[in-house]
C-alpha cells in the first residue's frame, strides 16, 4: 500500500509505501519524471511540495496499476486532490469555452459598486478571464492589467472572499489607487508589513484585500498559508515574471508552495518571458499546477488562458530606435582586449548546466559590461591588472560617459527632457553629477520609496522631473526604476549608456516613456550607446533573439525588434548569452 499525506505547516506531501518493496522503484521515478524537488526521507518514504505532486498524478496512477497497489490519501490531501481535479478539467474545456456574456458581467460588477468603464481591449480580456478558474493578463504597460484583474475578481467575487497581491512594493500605491479609481465604496487595503506577529495580527482582522511583496510573502509563508486554508482567498501575483527562477528562486519556491491553495489565481506582467520559453513555465505552474507544463509544450499550453492588449491595440506609434557607436580610445581598447583574454582563459571548459560555473560568467560579463561603460567601476574591485585599468583612467572620463553628457545637453539646449539608463549604481551617480547644472537627479535602488512631499524619495525626485522646467535630467537604474513609474508626459527620448541580457528590465525601461497617454504627434527615441567590436553587441543580438521569440509567443508584433547594430565585426543570464559571449570573446562574430 501507499500512504499519502499531507503536512500543512510546510505544504509537502509525503509518500510512504507500507510493503511491495520491488514497486519503490517505479513509485520513486513516477514522481521524478515530473519533480525535482524530491527529498528522500528513508529507503521507502520521500516529500515533495503539494504542487510539483499534483502534476505527477498521471504517472503516479500508471505505476499503482503496474503493481496493483492500494492509496491511502488523509482527509486533507484528499481534498486538494479533488479541487484539483476540478481545476484540471476546466483547463481541458479552455479552448472551447465561451467567454461570459456582457450583461452578466455589467450586472455582477453594478452589484459590487464597479464604477470605471471598461475600454473595448479590456472588456474583451475580462470576459475571457472571467469564464476561467485561473488565467493570465499579459496586456503591455498602460493598457490597465490592474482596471482587468480587479474587475475579475470583484465579477467572480462571493460575499467571503478575499484578494490576496503579491507585488513588488512600489506597486502598493498603485492597486490602493486603482481601487479607488474602479469602485465607489473602495475597501480598506491592508499592507502586510512588519514581522510576522504584525501580520498575522492584519490577517486576522476584518479586511479582505491585502497587499504583500514577493519578499515579505517568503518570510511569511506559514502565516499566509494558514490564512489560505481558512478563508477563501483568490491570489494574484503583480509582475508574475519575478518567480521565473521557480524552486530555484527563493520567491519562486514560496510562491510556487501555495499554489494549491487559492479559490482562483491570476498572473499580471506586460513581460512574461524576459529570458527564456523556461521563464513561462513556473508561472504557469502556480496557476495550473495540475497541468504538465515544460519548456516544449508550455508555449502551446498557456495559449489558452492568458489575455493580452498589445501597443498596436492602444494605437501607440512605433519607438524610433537607433544605435549611437562610441569608440573605446586606445588606452581603453587596449584594457578591454586584456579582459576579454583573461575571461576567454576563465571561461574555458565552461559547462552551461552548472549553475555555479553560470553564476561565474555571471560575474564576467558584469566585468566586461563595466569597462566598456565605465572603468572607473574597477577601481573598487580586486583587479589584476592596475597599471592597464591606471592607463585607461589617465585618458579621462569613459567615451560613453562624455557621449551620454554630451547629447543631454544638446537635448536640453533644445528643451527636451531626457531619461539616461545605466546599469550601475556608481555610474548613475556619475552622471548625474556631471549634469547638476541641468538639475540632473538621479534613482536607484539605494534610493526609499515614500511619499511625494518628502526630500530625496524616489518619489519626490519623480514629482520634481514632471514638474521642474529645469529638471532636464534624471538618470536611473532599471534594476530599480523599470517598473511603476510614468514619465511618458514629460520625457521622451531614452539614452542607454549600457545594457544587460535582462530583456524584461530593458523592456520595461523603455515603457516608463512609451505608454498610453502620450501627447499627439510625439516621437519617443530610444538612442542606444554601443562600442563596436565589444559585449555591447552580444548583448543587443540576445535582446533581439529573446524579443522576437517572446513576440511571436504572444502573437504580438507591436513587442519592437531593434535595428541591426551597425558595422559588426564579428542577470537575465541564460546559457544562450553564454556561446554568443564565448563566440565575441573568441572574435567569432
Amino acid at each position: 500500500m501507499l500512504e499519502l499525506r499531507y503536512h500543512r505547516n510546510h505544504q509537502l506531501v509525503q509518500a510512504t509505501l507500507r510493503d511491495n518493496e520491488p514497486a519503490w522503484a517505479d513509485i520513486r521515478s513516477a514522481f521524478q519524471d515530473s519533480a525535482e524537488e524530491i527529498v528522500a526521507i528513508g529507503s521507502d518514504s520521500l516529500t515533495l511540495p503539494v504542487w510539483a505532486f499534483l502534476s505527477c498524478r498521471r504517472s503516479l496512477q500508471y505505476a499503482l496499476r503496474k503493481h496493483k497497489l492500494a492509496l491511502e490519501v488523509d482527509d486533507e490531501l484528499k481534498s486538494i486532490l479533488s479541487r484539483s481535479g476540478e481545476r484540471e478539467k476546466s483547463y481541458a474545456q479552455a479552448v472551447s469555452r465561451e467567454p461570459i456574456d456582457i450583461d452578466s458581467l455589467a450586472r455582477k460588477l453594478s452589484t459590487e459598486s464597479f464604477k470605471r468603464s471598461l475600454t473595448h481591449e479590456q472588456l474583451r480580456n475580462v470576459l475571457r478571464l472571467a469564464s476561467l478558474p485561473s488565467g493570465a493578463t499579459f496586456s503591455v504597460p498602460g493598457a490597465g492589467k490592474t482596471t482587468e484583474a480587479l474587475a475579475y475578481f470583484y465579477f467572480r467575487k462571493a460575499p467571503e472572499d478575499k484578494l490576496l497581491v503579491v507585488c513588488p512594493k512600489n506597486a502598493f500605491a498603485a492597486w490602493e489607487e486603482q481601487l479607488k479609481e474602479c469602485l465607489a465604496r473602495p475597501p480598506r487595503v491592508v499592507r502586510l508589513v512588519g514581522g510576522a506577529a504584525a501580520i498575522q495580527a492584519k490577517l486576522d482582522g476584518d479586511a479582505y484585500i491585502f497587499l504583500v511583496t514577493y519578499q515579505q510573502l517568503s518570510l511569511v509563508r506559514r502565516a499566509i498559508a494558514e490564512f489560505m486554508s481558512r478563508n477563501s482567498v483568490f491570489m494574484i501575483l503583480d509582475e508574475s515574471h519575478h518567480i521565473k527562477r521557480g524552486s530555484d528562486g527563493q520567491w519562486g519556491s514560496t510562491v510556487l508552495s501555495l499554489a494549491h491553495l487559492p479559490k482562483a489565481k491570476l498572473i499580471m506582467t506586460g513581460t512574461p518571458m524576459p529570458n527564456a520559453l523556461s521563464d513561462l513555465v513556473p508561472q504557469f505552474n502556480f496557476i495550473f499546477p495540475e497541468v504538465d507544463a515544460d519548456e516544449e509544450n508550455v508555449s502551446r499550453t498557456i495559449q489558452p488562458v492568458f489575455v493580452r492588449t498589445t501597443k498596436h491595440e492602444l494605437g501607440l506609434p512605433e519607438i524610433k530606435r537607433f544605435f549611437s557607436p562610441v569608440q573605446l580610445p586606445r588606452e581603453h581598447r587596449a584594457l578591454y582586449e586584456l579582459l576579454r583574454s583573461e575571461t576567454l582563459r576563465q571561461l574555458a571548459g565552461l559547462s552551461l548546466k552548472d549553475r555555479s560555473q553560470l553564476r561565474q560568467a555571471g560575474r564576467s560579463v558584469i566585468r566586461l559590461l563595466q569597462v566598456v561603460s565605465n572603468p572607473a567601476l574597477l577601481i573598487k574591485g580586486d583587479f589584476g591588472v592596475p597599471n592597464e585599468l591606471q592607463a585607461a583612467l589617465d585618458e579621462g572620463d569613459s567615451a560613453k560617459l562624455q557621449a551620454a553628457c554630451f547629447r543631454a545637453r544638446e537635448l536640453a539646449q533644445a528643451g527636451v527632457k531626457t531619461i539616461i539608463w545605466s546599469t550601475f549604481v556608481e555610474t548613475v551617480e556619475s552622471i548625474a553629477h556631471r549634469l547638476y547644472d541641468l538639475g540632473a537627479d538621479y534613482i536607484h535602488g539605494g534610493v526609499e520609496a515614500g511619499s511625494d512631499e518628502e526630500a530625496d524619495t524616489r518619489e519626490s525626485k519623480i514629482k520634481r522631473f514632471h514638474d521642474d522646467p529645469d529638471a532636464f535630467v534624471l538618470v536611473a537604474n532599471p534594476a530599480a526604476c523599470s517598473e511603476g513609474i510614468s514619465l511618458h508626459k514629460v520625457c521622451h527620448h531614452a539614452i542607454y549608456v549600457d545594457r544587460n541580457y535582462n530583456a524584461a528590465q530593458y523592456l520595461q525601461s523603455q515603457d516608463r516613456i512609451h505608454r498610453i497617454g502620450i501627447p499627439e504627434k510625439i516621437v519617443t527615441s530610444i538612442e542606444i550607446l554601443y562600442s563596436p567590436d565589444t559585449i555591447d553587441e552580444s548583448v543587443s543580438r540576445r535582446l533581439n533573439t529573446k524579443i522576437l521569440r517572446m513576440s511571436e509567443v504572444l502573437n504580438d508584433d507591436s513587442i519592437g525588434l531593434e535595428p541591426e547594430v551597425p558595422d559588426l565585426d564579428g542577470d537575465g543570464l541564460q546559457p544562450e548569452d553564454v556561446v554568443d559571449l564565448l563566440q565575441h570573446l573568441r572574435g567569432a562574430r
